[in-house]
């Protein structure tokens, strides 16, 4: 993405600019402008570039980074991913090609459901925000303080959290939390450990920051905390639905992993990204709720609204929550007061518990029908929870598999790509919530076919 590439980001409400970037570049990937591998500018770079702030182009980065379109490498840079296959690019071309092939339907994890008509509940929440006036002089840096106790009740009602108004913090979702936290609390140099299979965004943003990353290996309960070192400033995970592969870190698991922090003083960061959609049982009490002064939670409005919201949250001790506070008034870098205001007339009228509860029925029935296509042909795994399945594939290249599939018309993810250094058998990482009916019938028709093909 560089000058080469006309990038015109339209400032008359055609939408968020970071959304319009984001979009622009994926255009290009498809159609052959950026091959794989091409190095990407800097987002300080492009931010000049485009005359757009920073925040601007991390975020267009972030949502390519967690879709999987970009990938960052140690020490050198952010890349085009080298795992979404390309067709040759049609420039001023004299024919048609011969045949287009079929639409592309998605099946990447990760993002919700959102239904083409705009709900009452939604409405509501935009009403009462558009008859107040905003503000007067600047927000509070850690977010509205009504929000921060409305959400504080929220977080201990169905996470378990016991916490006040002073533990929280409103960020503009988990990547910006992370981002916020390792720059305060962690040095370059800092080691930190990261699951492995594991989130890449989390692995970028420990890269940005100079951080010495170290993979610890997951089985089918989650982190192996045995493995872990003395010598570490902070552990990253997910403890309630390991990504991709979907483990629950047991109880026993978890109190050993407290007391470890507690003996070497490290942070322990809990991306609890989608645990509101379980199938099997209640979902499961944060890891927050042991110990506060030990783990920073992050939560997310990504995995039940949208992701184009940009808004999450931060539970942590006030000692943290303030240090955070005032770097973000130094900085000038927190959600603006409308979508702030909103959030919490949808808390207030429980619209976002409405919008759980018929996410999860839509879920668990598209779970079920996502298992029941597919068991076939592999070992299912992180099927309790989520928005997402693992299709575990013992002797099969992934990445080609998932070229194949692409190729056919529906877009999964790799096992691969979320694998640094631990070894693991291959697989793919099946969404099951973002198509409407017609599309995810269909995709799981297409994506049939190719597994029936590959086996």
């Amino acid at each position: 993405m560089d000058s080469s590439l006309p990038l015109v980001l339209a400032r008359d409400g055609a939408g968020p600019l970071h959304l319009q970037l984001a979009e622009q570049f994926r255009a290009a990937v498809r159609d052959g402008r950026l091959q794989a591998g091409h190095r990407l500018p800097s987002t300080r770079d492009l931010a000049r570039e485009l005359s757009v702030s920073r925040s601007v182009a991390q975020a267009a980065y972030d949502q390519l980074h967690a879709e999987g379109w970009i990938a960052g490498r140690t020490g050198s840079g952010t890349y085009v991913a080298d795992v979404v296959p390309l067709q040759p690019a049609l420039r001023a071309a004299t024919r048609p090609p011969a045949s287009a092939g079929p639409p592309l339907l998605t099946l990447r994890p990760g993002i919700p459901y959102i239904s083409p008509a705009v709900d009452a509940g939604w409405k509501r929440a935009w009403r009462e925000v558009s008859v107040q006036p905003p503000t007067r002089g600047y927000d509070h840096p850690a977010g509205l303080p009504e929000l921060r106790a409305a959400l504080a009740d929220h977080v201990g009602r169905v996470r378990g959290i016991a916490c006040g108004p002073e533990n929280l913090l409103i960020t503009d979702g988990t990547s910006h939390g992370l981002r916020l936290l390792l720059s305060l609390t962690l040095r370059r140099g800092d080691r930190i450990a990261i699951e492995d299979p594991g989130f890449a965004t989390a692995v970028s943003a420990a890269q940005q920051h100079g951080l010495e990353i170290v993979d610890i290996g997951v089985d089918e309960d989650g982190l192996l905390v045995s493995d872990l070192g003395p010598d570490l400033s902070a552990v990253y995970v997910t403890p309630s639905h390991q990504y991709p592969l979907g483990g629950r870190l047991p109880v026993a698991r978890r109190n050993e992993l407290i007391r470890w922090a507690r003996r070497t003083g490290a942070t322990l960061i809990e991306d609890d990204y989608d645990s509101e959609f379980r199938y099997d049982v209640a979902p499961l009490p944060a890891l927050a709720q042991l110990d506060l002064d030990r783990v920073v939670h992050l939560g997310t409005l990504s995995k039940i609204l949208s992701p184009a919201l940009r808004l999450g949250w931060l539970v942590a001790s006030p000692e943290v929550v303030d240090r955070l506070a005032e770097y973000r008034q130094a900085v000038g870098d927190w959600p603006g007061w409308p979508m702030q205001a909103a959030f919490l007339a949808m808390l207030r009228d429980g619209y976002l518990d409405q919008v759980i509860r018929r996410s999860r029925r839509l879920y668990s029935d598209r779970r079920n029908r996502t298992c029941a296509a597919l068991a076939p042909y592999g070992q299912i795994v992180g099927q309790d929870a989520g928005l997402h399945i693992t299709l575990l594939l013992p002797g099969t290249d992934d990445v080609a598999l998932a070229a194949e599939a692409r190729a056919a018309g529906v877009v999964v993810a790799p096992l691969s790509d979320y694998r640094r250094s631990v070894p693991g058998l291959p697989g793919l990482v099946i969404g099951y919530a973002t198509p409407t009916d017609e599309d995810f019938h269909q995709a799981l028709t297409r994506l049939c076919a190719v597994l029936g093909r590959s086996g």
